[in-house]
C-alpha cells in the first residue's frame, strides 16, 4: 500500500498534470494507493500526521510518496509522527527541486515513480531541526503560520539574505509566469539581485558545538545545510553529506556588492569559496544571533523572522526510496 500526498498548485498546476502521467503506472502494477490531494496551506502536514499515526501502532511500514516541491516535502516532515517506520518517496513538481537534484532524480517522473516502486533498500537521510529562541514575528504573506517555534528540514535552513529571497518569491508574480515557461529558477535569481541592491548592514555571532565562536561585524547570511544544492541549483556547500550526522554552514560575511555580483553565479558550480569572506564550517549544532531580526528559511519555506536560533542535524532519522 502506497499513500500519495499531492499538493496540485505545485509549480502552477504541474503537480495534477504529472499525477495524470502516473496513475496507470498503479493501475498497471495492481498496486494500491490513497490519493491525498492538500487543500490549504497547513494541509499537507495534516495529511502526513493522519497518514503515520494510522500506522503508528503497526508492525509494516508506511509507503509515502510526496508529489510537489521541495516546499511540499518540508510541510510533510512536520507531520510525519514517528520516522524509523516511515519510506518517503519523492517525485518533483516543484521550480527549484533542490531535493531532487541532491538525490540525482532525473526529469522523468514515471521513472522516478518505477524506481521508488522498486526500491527495497531505503537511503538513511539525515534531517535538520530549526528552533527559534528569539522572538517571533510571523510573514504576512503566510497563512495559518505555524505556532511552532521548532521545524525540521531535509535540505537547509538559512538567515538572512537568501531567506529574504525566499520570503519575497512566495509571492512574486513572476514566480507564477516563470513557473509556466519553465524558468522557475530565474525567480530567485532576479529577487537575489534586488535584496543584495537593499541589503543592510547586521552583525552576527556564531557558537558551533558549543565551543567554537565566530564573529562577524557584517554578513550577509548564514546556511546550515544537510544537502548541497538550494535556491533552485545553488551549490553553497558542495561537500554536504546528507548522513554524516553534520551541517555544513556556509557563511557569507563583509563583501562589497559589486563582488557579491561576482561570487554569486560562482556559487552554482560550487566555486564561491574562492571569494575573502565566504567561509565553509562543519557542525553538528549551530547557534546564531543577529543584530537584528531577520528573516528565516527552512527548506524554502519562510515563516518567521528571529534574531536566536538554533541549528542542528538528526543523524540518518528519514528514510528515502529513490
Amino acid at each position: 500500500m502506497y499513500y500519495i500526498i499531492m499538493n496540485p498548485s505545485s509549480q502552477s498546476g504541474q503537480g495534477l498534470r504529472i499525477w495524470k502521467q502516473l496513475e496507470p503506472v498503479f493501475a498497471e502494477k495492481k498496486i494500491p494507493y490513497r490519493l491525498m490531494m492538500s487543500k490549504h496551506s497547513g494541509h499537507i502536514a495534516k495529511l502526513a500526521a493522519e497518514i503515520t499515526s494510522e500506522n503508528a501502532s503497526g508492525s509494516s511500514y508506511v509507503n509515502l510518496i510526496i508529489l510537489g516541491g521541495d516546499g511540499t516535502v518540508n510541510e510533510a516532515l512536520q507531520g510525519i509522527r514517528d520516522f524509523s517506520n516511515v519510506n518517503i518517496g519523492f517525485i518533483p513538481t516543484g521550480s527549484g527541486n533542490d531535493l531532487a537534484r541532491d538525490l540525482r532524480l532525473g526529469r522523468n517522473p514515471v521513472k522516478i515513480l518505477e524506481s521508488i516502486l522498486n526500491n527495497n533498500a531505503p537511503h538513511k537521510a539525515d534531517l535538520g531541526r530549526l528552533d527559534i529562541e528569539g522572538p517571533l514575528e510571523a510573514t504576512p504573506k503566510r497563512k495559518g503560520s505555524p505556532a511552532s517555534k521548532s521545524r525540521l528540514f531535509v535540505i537547509s535552513s538559512g538567515i538572512g539574505f537568501d531567506a529574504a529571497v525566499c520570503e519575497e518569491a512566495l509571492s512574486s508574480r513572476l514566480k507564477d509566469v516563470l513557473n509556466k515557461m519553465k524558468l522557475g529558477k530565474l525567480t530567485y535569481l532576479g529577487i537575489a539581485l534586488k535584496q543584495l541592491m537593499t541589503a543592510r548592514r547586521v552583525s552576527c555571532d556564531i557558537l558551533l558545538d558549543d565551543e567554537k565562536s565566530i564573529h562577524l561585524e557584517r554578513f550577509l547570511f548564514a546556511a546550515s545545510m544537510i544537502r548541497r544544492y538550494e535556491g533552485g541549483g545553488f551549490m553553497f556547500c558542495p561537500q554536504a553529506d546528507d548522513g554524516d550526522g553534520l551541517l555544513d554552514l556556509c557563511l557569507v560575511g563583509n563583501l562589497p556588492k559589486p563582488v557579491i555580483l561576482l561570487a554569486l553565479p560562482t556559487a552554482f558550480f560550487g566555486k564561491h569559496y574562492l571569494f575573502p569572506q565566504i567561509f565553509h564550517y562543519r557542525a553538528a549544532r549551530i547557534e546564531i544571533r543577529t543584530s537584528v531580526p531577520l528573516w528565516i528559511h527552512t527548506d524554502g519555506e519562510v515563516y518567521f523572522k528571529s534574531d536566536h536560533i538554533y541549528l542542528s542535524c538528526e543523524k540518518q532519522k528519514s528514510q528515502f526510496l529513490a
